[in-house]
This record gives structure tokens, sequence and C-alpha cells, in this order.
């Protein structure tokens, strides 16, 4: 039986005659695609993300940078877009599974510009779990991933592949990904062994362009082919491909893109520079680009700047940026404050029906093991009311956190936020156990029930490990406080602890 084709929902992103900068890792983030559109690349990808840590991911506005941010549960951002790009820019994925991929589409498909499958990163952060050019040697996988993506998201679905040793090989595969319903696909002219030093292999891209009706984009030419502006096209017409995706040629010159001619060096790195300050750009990010594009000016005095900030305004000292830099930094602290108060309003104007007051957990004021949810726990247990129910929210502003705890059918939080979620939700229980006039578990409060019940643990343990220890001739210390004294003998040292004496054999030499 013919297998028919699924038809590409319509979409404002066209891949003929365009040219676009490549997914690259470590470069692809917001700062270098943004500067990529100003130069003149018509679509831009982001460098890949893995699917299982963008499918952890929340989407956050973010007002004070005006982005929106997929931020991972460690508060790292992942993901970081903006308004500008939203009509140019392609989600690269790495993924070997069709629902994580399409939950990660999902999630990210209504900023952005359509979604792409990488299936030709021969490294092997990306080939581990069969992702990247590992997908080359499992069509049946590949299949599943796009088919599933096609009929799930709205936008165009994309993947980008690399040859395979066999010409007939690769026809075999692309014709099968063509028929899954894709948008375009991408086709790095090397085999998966292959690296830049190695030429790249037009006449293949060439055979590919011919045997299929969709659009292909040329990669690989930065090398061999691509040095200036005309270099473009030349390469598409050399490849007979409908596009041209540019890597390593952009990222050590992204004016490339300019028609008018590239622009000088220093000047690039400055308008870089202000990207990445006006967006928040990570240091360490912001800093390897840069190196990728002063490569052999490294050793100059301004390259030795750079290789030793470890701040953006070092980064903006080095380059002579440091009016923009307190310029830029002021806006966003101005905005940022700006939006605190606005917070703050309507913090006041909602749920009047919440007791709140200002605290905040500070784990100092409490001994090891003990903490405020497990007062609270424990006083519920007792009243035999339902377990305390945490509600937390984080603020876009600063990512920052709070918590309101329900016990009893009574909400209480505190006015602060806190840094995580864990935090907040301590705090929330103070605020609670103090309403209520019942004790936090404190240093210095009258020890609890669940005090005396954590320390007759902890002396049932310790007296347990001090049997074992001297079973084996190693001597335990407590974790509870104690005072103790270490005195040697003959080889032997001897440690006195809450008036009780252990040996531990043969610990100095004898």
């Amino acid at each position: 039986m013919k297998e028919e084709m699924i038809k590409q929902p319509v979409s404002r992103l066209c891949f003929r005659s365009k040219v676009a900068l490549a997914p690259m890792v470590r470069v692809g983030t917001l700062p270098m695609r943004l500067l990529a559109l100003d130069y003149g690349a018509d679509i831009v990808y982001c460098e890949e993300l893995i699917d299982i840590k963008m499918q952890q991911c929340r989407r956050v506005v973010n007002e004070v940078l005006e982005t929106v941010d997929f931020v991972a549960p460690e508060e790292r951002v992942m993901f970081r877009t903006c308004e500008r790009e939203k009509d140019h820019v392609v989600f690269q994925m790495g993924t070997a599974d069709p629902e994580r991929a399409l939950a990660v589409a999902k999630l990210v498909e209504n900023d952005v510009a359509a979604i792409d499958v990488n299936m030709g990163c021969p490294k092997e952060y990306s080939t581990k779990g069969g992702m990247g050019a590992a997908l080359l040697s499992d069509p049946d996988r590949i299949e599943r991933i796009l088919r599933t993506l096609v009929k799930g998201v709205s936008k165009p679905v994309t993947c980008k592949i690399r040859i395979l040793p066999s010409l007939e090989d690769t026809i075999r595969l692309v014709q099968r990904i063509e028929r899954t319903g894709v948008a375009a696909i991408a086709v790095h002219g090397r085999q998966k062994e292959e690296r830049p030093q190695h030429p790249v292999h037009c006449d293949v891209i060439k055979a590919v362009a011919e045997a299929v009706s969709i659009p292909v984009i040329a990669n690989g030419g930065s090398q061999d082919c691509i040095k200036v502006h005309s270099d473009i096209e030349a390469f598409r017409a050399a490849t007979g491909a409908s596009a041209v995706m540019l890597a390593r040629a952009a990222m050590w010159n992204p004016s490339i893109f300019r028609r008018d001619g590239p622009l000088p060096l220093e000047q690039v790195i400055g308008e870089y520079i202000r990207y990445a300050i006006r967006y928040d750009n990570h240091t360490f990010n912001t800093k390897y680009c840069l190196c990728q594009m002063l490569r052999e000016k490294l050793e100059s005095p301004q390259g030795k700047k750079l290789h030793s900030a470890q701040s953006h305004r070092e980064i903006c000292e080095a380059f002579d940026s440091v009016e923009y830099y307190k310029e830029t930094t002021a806006m966003l602290e101005a905005r940022s404050a700006a939006e605190a108060r606005r917070h703050h309003t309507d913090d006041q104007l909602e749920d009047t029906d919440v007791t709140t007051m200002t605290v905040r957990f500070d784990r100092r004021d409490y001994p090891p093991q003990i903490t405020p949810k497990m007062f609270l726990l424990e006083w519920s247990r007792s009243e035999q009311l339902p377990q305390p129910v945490y509600e937390t929210v984080q603020r876009p502003l600063d990512r920052f956190f709070r918590s309101t705890v329900t016990v009893a059918n009574k909400k209480y939080r505190s006015t602060a936020w806190d840094k995580s979620k864990k935090l907040a939700e301590q705090t929330a229980a103070i605020v609670c156990l103090r309403t209520l006039g019942l004790p936090e578990g404190r240093i210095g409060e009258e020890e609890s029930n669940l005090v005396k019940k954590r320390k007759r643990e902890e002396k049932t343990e310790c007296s347990g490990s001090a049997e074992s220890a001297e079973e084996s001739g190693h001597a335990p210390i407590g974790d509870y406080l104690a005072l103790y004294s270490i005195y040697s003998t003959e080889g032997t040292a001897w440690i006195s602890l809450d008036s009780t004496v252990y040996r531990q054999r043969a610990l100095l030499p004898g």
C-alpha cells in the first residue's frame, strides 16, 4: 500500500531562498540570534536543547527583560526568546522519544516560528541516549518522532541531518523523511565521522535536493566555500539547495549576513555585548562567544582581559563599553523596582482571607533535623486535622517564591518572597505556627515532644554506631552537640565524648 504524505499546516515561515543562522551549542543564544537578524539572516536556530531538560521547564514571562523564559527547576534559564525574533526563530531539540518531543514542542510552539529535531550532531552529549546523529541509523524512530510532531503542533516541523556513507541510503532516508510531512530538511554535507577539516560534499547535497520536493537547506560550507556574503549564493547554487545555513562563518563574524559586506570585528563585538547586557545573558556564555570571534586575537592585551573577566562589568571594561553597562543595568534595576512595587500593591489587594506577617525562615535558628514544617505537621496530626497543604507561586520579576499554607480551612503566608520553594514553604509554616501561638522548634524554645523524640532517635543511632564502631576498631563522633577532647598514647587516639571514652586504633604512627 502506498504511504500517504501528511500535509504540513500553512505557516508564515518559509524556507525557500533563505539564509539561516545554524544551531550551535553555546553560540545560538538570544544575543547572537538577534545580532544575526540585524545583519540580514532570515531564520535563526537556537542551540540544541535536550527534551528531558526542557520538559521540566516552566514558561515565565520576564516583564523586566521583556522576554519569555523557559526556566528549569534549579532556576537556570534554558531558553530565552523575545518578540523581535518570534517569527524567525526555530527551536531545535535533541530527542529520541516521540512523546517527549511532542511535550516540549507544545511547551514552546506559541513562542517560536518552527520546531526542528537534531539528527546530525556527532558529539557525545547529543548521541548518548540515541539522539543527534545516532538517529541516522534508526529511520523507524526518525519517522515516529517526525510524524508525531507534524500531527501534534501547529508550527512547521523540520530536521537537520548529516549524509550517510552511501548516496543511495541518504536519498532513501530523506525521501522517507519527506513523507512524514516536514516543512524542510537541513543537510550538513559531511558524514557523522567527518570533521570541519574534511571537504563538504556539495554533490551529495545537490542529489538530495533533486530527490525531494520540499526545501533543502545546505550546511557545512563555512570552512571551504563561504568567506564573504557573495559566497553564500555560490554555495547555494553549487548544492542546488533552496536555502543556506551558516554555522562557523557566522560564529566568527555574524556580519557575514550583511549584503553590503562585513563590519569591522570591533563593531560587531560591541553590538554583541550590548545585546548580552540588555538581555542579561549568562556571563560565561557571553565570554565564550566573544572568544570565538576574537580567535587569533585572544593573545592580545584585550584578549587577555577577556580571558580573565569574571563578570559582564569586567567584559565591558575590556571592550570600552562600561558606560553602556552602567546605563543599561540602571534601567533594568529601575524596571525591577517598579515591578516590585506593583506586585507589592497587588499583594495587599488580594486574598483578604489570608493571615499574613513579614517573616523569613533562617536555617541557623533551628537545630539540625528540626523545621517549622515538621512542627506544623506534628501539631496537625495531634489535633486530628488534615495534613497542611502548601500552594507556592513564583514571581516572574525575579523568580522568587511565596507559599500559602492551609490548615483547618484557614490560610497563612508571609509577605516576604524567598529564593526557593522549600524556603517559602518553611516561611508559611512559621506564619501559621506564630499566629496560633505554637512552638516552631527554634533554638532556645522549651523542648517539645518532637525535639525530644529526635534526640532519642539520635541517641539510639549514636549508641548503635558506637557498638558497631567498637567492633570494627573505629570510634564514632555523634551528630549531637557535645564537649570532647582528643589525646593519644602509643599510636592510639582516644576520644572523650560526653564522659564516654572511645578509642581509634592505629590512628597515629607507632
